[in-house]
């Protein structure tokens, strides 16, 4: 299997596990933990995981001072920043504004991928964006569910599109990153500097939650979140990053409400319209396109 297809299964499972991300987050807070509570969990178990595995796998790589700003930086984007925005921008608008915000990520990538990083925006990927983005938004529009209660949505929207700007740009720097460093020795010190960044906004809600106190499915649900939503998807998304261009990484966020669409039907929780499959057409549609590998006889420029 080549490294293209790994990365792109990479990208398929980061998808599907943060399409039930939500579902099991919103099972344990804030009835359970405080949302920042729940985030700073999230990254102080996945970065000791990352610091154990490395210390057993992957180069043992120094990495100089010098670049430490850089991945410190990274990890305020992707990691402290992004996540403190998004918990607490969903807690105050409406899932389906926060979902349709999200999904212009892709599109954020491939600006700013042609501005920093000089990609070249083919017909084919730009077509794909945009056909994807229409199926997100369509099946995000068309979810059956409550959930349109929103105490500040001008706020709360204006948080998940930082979110949404602060996600793009750690797709960009984890790209250069990637370059130099082994995945394990990137992701400890990312998660390291995560962790510094987190600490403040959520160790008093993290250390007010009674373990003992919680049932099965409430512990089940928070490992999920930390070691599927996000140990999982981190780790795979880097290892994606390290071959594909960031606007193709990036586009896999359209099969999230796909993802989450199927995962409630499964559960009995939702049913297949047919408008919901034209939105599921369009979103795989828009992913092919947007992975399609460019053909250096056709196009003489730097292949995925």
């Amino acid at each position: 299997m080549s490294k293209r297809s790994i990365a792109i299964i990479c990208g398929f499972f980061v998808a599907l596990f943060y399409a039930y991300n939500f579902t099991a987050a919103k099972e344990v807070t804030p009835e359970h933990i405080g949302p920042f509570g729940l985030t700073w969990y999230r990254v102080i178990v996945t970065c000791a995981i990352f610091w154990v595995i490395s210390l057993f796998a992957g180069k043992k790589e120094k990495v100089p001072l010098r670049e430490f700003p850089l991945i410190a930086l990274a990890a305020f984007c992707g990691v402290g920043f992004n996540m403190v925005t998004f918990m607490w921008g969903l807690s105050l608008t409406s899932p389906i504004s926060a979902s349709v915000l999200m999904v212009s990520t892709p599109i954020i990538v491939l600006v700013l991928s042609a501005i920093f990083l000089k990609e070249r925006l083919f017909a084919t990927r730009i077509i794909g964006i945009l056909v994807g983005f229409s199926g997100a938004a369509l099946l995000i529009f068309l979810s059956t569910g409550k959930g349109a209660e929103a105490s500040n949505p001008l706020l709360g929207n204006a948080l998940i599109f930082i979110n949404a700007v602060s996600y793009a740009f750690y797709i960009l720097l984890a790209k250069k990153l990637t370059a130099k460093y082994h995945v394990f020795t990137l992701m400890k010190w990312l998660y390291f500097f995560g962790v510094l960044f987190i600490t403040p906004f959520g160790i008093v809600q993290g250390l007010d939650f009674e373990f003992a106190k919680a049932s099965t499915e409430t512990l089940l649900n928070i490992g999920y979140v930390i070691l599927f939503a996000t140990f999982g998807t981190y780790m795979l998304n880097i290892i994606a990053i390290r071959t594909l261009k960031p606007s193709v990484v990036a586009v896999f966020v359209y099969l999230q409400p796909l993802l989450a669409t199927l995962i409630a039907v499964g559960l009995g929780k939702d049913m297949i319209t047919w408008q919901k499959a034209v939105a599921g057409i369009l979103i795989f549609t828009g992913v092919f396109l947007t992975g399609l590998k460019r053909d250096k006889k056709q196009l003489p420029y730097n292949k995925d």
